[in-house]
C-alpha cells in the first residue's frame, strides 16, 4: 500500500466533507432520557446583502458550516447557498439554543471569511461578514393543526 490510503478512501472522506449524509443518522436522536428531533430552518444574509457568496468563498463557506456542525455534533438535513444569503435545514440537540447555533455559524464563518479574504474588505467595512440578526423557524413533519387538534382530542 506504499503509505498511502486507497483511492476510495480518499473519495468517501472528501464525499463525506461535503454530504455528511453518506452514513445519515436515523430520523429521531436519543439522548440517556430523551428522543428528539430538533430541526430549524435559518437564513442570514451578508452584510448590506452584497452578491459575495460566490466562488473560493462560496465553497470554503460551505466546508466551514459542514465542519462546525461535525464539531457540534449538529446535522445539516439541507443547505442553500447563494449569493446573497444562506438557507440551511439543520438538526440540534435539546441543549443547544437556535440563538446560540446561529452564534456558533455566523460568528466562527465570519472570522474565517475575513482573515482568509482581505479584498473582501472594500465591500463589508467593520468587523462582522455578516448582517446582524437571522431568520429561524422551527420545522417538523406534522401540521399545526394535527398537533391542535390531537392535544384537545387528549382532554376528552
Amino acid at each position: 500500500m506504499n503509505g498511502r490510503p486507497e483511492r476510495r478512501h480518499i473519495f468517501v472522506a472528501a464525499r463525506r466533507y461535503f454530504r455528511h449524509d453518506l452514513d445519515m443518522p436515523t430520523k429521531y436522536w436519543t439522548g440517556s432520557h430523551t428522543k428528539h428531533r430538533l430541526q430549524c430552518h435559518l437564513v442570514w444574509i451578508p452584510k448590506y446583502r452584497r452578491r459575495v457568496l460566490r466562488g473560493k468563498i462560496f465553497i470554503r463557506l460551505k466546508r466551514l458550516l459542514y465542519e462546525a456542525c461535525k464539531i457540534n455534533r449538529w446535522w445539516i438535513r439541507e443547505l442553500s447557498i447563494q449569493e446573497d444569503h444562506v438557507h440551511v435545514i439543520i438538526q440540534i440537540k435539546p441543549n443547544d439554543s437556535i440563538a446560540g447555533v446561529v452564534q456558533i455559524l455566523k460568528g466562527g464563518t465570519s472570522r474565517v471569511i475575513r482573515k482568509e479574504y482581505p479584498e473582501l474588505e472594500e465591500f463589508l467595512w467593520g468587523d462582522s461578514f455578516w448582517a446582524d440578526g437571522y431568520f429561524a423557524e422551527t420545522i417538523g413533519q406534522i401540521d399545526e393543526e394535527v398537533i391542535k387538534r390531537y392535544i384537545r382530542e387528549q382532554s376528552r
